[in-house]
């Protein structure tokens, strides 16, 4: 597929010589459409897998046996999405991944940018590299949103930029275990991908809104770190 695409979408990609060519590695991107999934795989160096939501894998029919073998295709990984045991259980699968000497590709944002500014990053990022050792490498993505908008389920023809930036070795601020090395290490990273994307910064978390008064006095509260 890569080949084709380059020749119908025509992207611009720099840094490709920024990607080690073996040993673990995670690409840390900003995420601005459901194809930035695909964007990744399709014009990285090396292969790279990712999570991708259980539903993608589950599906019955023709329909589902279509989207299970594209997704699994293109390296995606099913997990349940979720806060708390359920996002540790999906660091925990990335983790494996890159103890195996793969690369692996994680948006620190959560999900998607619906305004396109680019949001506070979540730690898991910092805790896969603390404790697996895997350099990071910071990718940019820009106008991702105008080749796949939000809702669109077929990619109009719009280029594209992809950049991957030079390498971070985050294991200088500290342990895994320490709260304080995961957030100065997960701010590292997206200072790298800001001045990949120039993205206007939110300065806070991008979550969806609070379901209940409940939820949002326990968010306002606890403060729990996000990972």
């Amino acid at each position: 597929m890569a080949p084709i695409a380059r020749v119908i979408y025509r992207p611009h990609v720099n840094g490709r010589k920024n990607v080690p060519k073996k040993g673990p590695v995670i690409f840390a991107s900003n995420h601005l459409s459901f194809i930035d999934s695909i964007v990744i795989p399709l014009m990285a160096p090396r292969r790279v897998q990712f999570l991708a939501k259980n539903e993608y894998f589950t599906g019955t029919g023709f329909k589902g046996w279509v989207s299970r073998t594209f997704f699994q295709s293109i390296g995606a990984v099913g997990v349940e999405r979720g806060a708390g045991q359920a996002a540790q259980e999906a660091l925990n699968q990335g983790r494996g991944i890159l103890e195996s000497g793969s690369a692996f590709a994680i948006y620190p944002e959560g999900t998607r940018s619906r305004d396109g500014r680019l949001y506070r990053g979540r730690t898991g990022v910092a805790w896969l590299a603390l404790t697996t050792g895997a350099i990071v490498v910071p990718v940019g993505l820009i106008d991702t949103d105008k080749l796949q908008p939000v809702g669109s389920k077929i990619p109009r023809i719009h280029r594209v930029t992809v950049s991957f930036g030079e390498p971070l070795d985050l294991s200088s601020h500290g342990p895994a275990e320490s709260g304080r090395a995961r957030r100065k290490a997960t701010d590292e990273v997206m200072e790298a991908i800001h001045a990949l994307t120039g993205q206007e910064l939110a300065n806070a978390y991008n979550e969806s809104p609070p379901a209940h008064t409940i939820e949002r006095v326990k968010r306002a509260v606890l403060r729990r770190e996000r990972l």
